[in-house]
């Protein structure tokens, strides 16, 4: 595991000191090493200071895999760029990458809330300084506000941990509190932070401003790696903290359902084409949420294989939109209408890409709806009908997608330039994983 973090390190001054004419060839190879290095980190390992098992593994392999995808993505936008911009980027992303992996490797809590935190800054750096509107900035202010808000309880909680029980590693069982408020208030204090973090509809507003502003590689690195810090925290802290009654996470079972129902209502009326991607993570969240709140090994599988599925399937999605924009300058779906006409293989990506947002069989989406419905159901055989609900308007949202950017007449008079092979490449390493974890799911669950 050190190996892998200290080749990444290096990576920083390799970007810094190559040759102009070698930077992106150099730095994306080297990115595609270390995510081939990580293949190796699925089986559990642990030292000292950092810990893999089955729960993080999974995790930190695609946050890996997603890094050389993120510069391969930005490649066209950057090379518009001074090469000093060029540089601070790249070094900005791998950071963002290495402070990613040592969250998801973290032993104790607080080197976990450290790093959990830390990915705050290069985040809010590539916002704010790569954005593409004058809003950018309104947008890392939200992100900032929310993030730090919701934190500030995290720290608290963490400081009354490490004294009751003397520093715990994440693998320490808390013992059942004498006073029951404590246990609730700890669990409370943990969940916003974690929750602010998904986002759960309602601590949500800084996701679809925060992905509309961001470029392609901080669109990318949002919704397939940050958003699962979330998950992965409420999982962690299952582990520690005494285990509560389920009638404590009702509400938050309830609001994730109604919430992500919600947030899929809300793609059906949007014109952006990235807000609409970027609402559609808040809804397949929801669903994350309400499976580790019922407790149970499905809803625990189901949030895991959902987490990865949607890491894939979401970063996919916006490498789509990305294309799409470079060549016709706009997010708006009604004006890039018709793209099938003139770019008949990017339809084929975007048909593969909705298929599996949409969980059609046998993909790994498929997989990871169908047990959380199985645990939800086993919980409260009602939550069925919002489930139900929930599904058909997911279908609609990404039919009406589909259709509002590939079908119908081309509108635009520029002349639209041809797919590239790095485009083409970019997709099949999004689909390609997806594909082959179908067939193994047990890497995951």
């Amino acid at each position: 595991m050190l190996k892998l973090i200290y080749t990444t390190i290096m990576l920083i001054p390799t970007t810094m000191l190559i040759k102009p004419s070698l930077l992106m060839q150099t730095t994306t190879s080297y990115s595609f090493i270390l995510a081939f290095l990580s293949l190796n980190m699925l089986t559990p390992k642990s030292n000292m200071y950092l810990t893999l098992d089955h729960i993080s593994a999974p995790l930190l392999t695609l946050s890996y895999w997603l890094l050389p995808l993120t510069m391969l993505a930005s490649q066209h936008s950057l090379s518009k760029e001074p090469l000093q911009r060029q540089r601070v980027f790249l070094v900005t992303l791998i950071l963002l990458q290495l402070f990613i992996a040592l969250t998801f490797m973290a032993n104790t809590l607080t080197l976990m809330y450290i790093m959990f935190e830390a990915t705050l800054i290069p985040t809010l750096v590539i916002i704010t300084r790569w954005g593409q509107q004058a809003e950018r900035l309104t947008a890392g202010t939200y992100f900032m506000l929310y993030t730090l808000t919701t934190s500030m309880p995290l720290l608290m909680a963490i400081l009354s941990l490490n004294n009751l029980l003397n520093t715990p590693t994440l693998f320490t069982q808390m013992m059942q509190p004498q006073n029951q408020w404590t246990g609730l208030i700890l669990w409370l204090a943990c969940l916003t932070a974690f929750m602010a973090k998904m986002p759960i509809y309602g601590l949500h507003l800084w996701l679809p401003k925060a992905h509309v502003e961001a470029p392609i590689a901080g669109s990318m690195v949002l919704a397939a790696v940050l958003l699962k810090l979330g998950g992965y925290g409420i999982i962690r802290l299952s582990q520690i903290l005494p285990t509560p009654k389920t009638d404590m996470f009702l509400p938050f079972i309830v609001l994730s359902l109604w919430g992500a129902a919600l947030a899929s209502l809300t793609c059906l009326q949007q014109t952006d084409l990235k807000s609409l991607i970027a609402y559609s993570s808040i809804s397949h969240m929801g669903l994350v949420i309400a499976a580790l709140s019922t407790q149970t090994h499905w809803g625990l599988a189901g949030a895991m294989s959902m987490m990865i599925a949607h890491g894939f399937t979401s970063s996919m999605l916006f490498c789509l939109a990305n294309t799409t924009y470079e060549r016709t300058q706009t997010r708006i779906m009604i004006l890039t209408r018709g793209l099938h006409n003139i770019l008949p293989m990017s339809t084929a990506w975007w048909l593969l890409a909705c298929l599996t947002n949409a969980a059609t069989p046998p993909s790994m989406n498929f997989t990871s709806e169908l047990l959380i419905m199985s645990s939800m159901f086993n919980w409260c055989p009602t939550s069925v009908a919002l489930l139900g609900l929930l599904m058909l308007i997911t279908a609609s949202y990404t039919l009406h997608m589909f259709l509002s950017t590939q079908m119908g007449s081309f509108t635009l008079n520029s002349p639209v330039q041809p797919t590239h092979s790095r485009e083409h490449l970019l997709m099949s390493l999004h689909i390609m994983p997806l594909v082959l974890i179908s067939l193994k799911p047990e890497l995951v669950i």
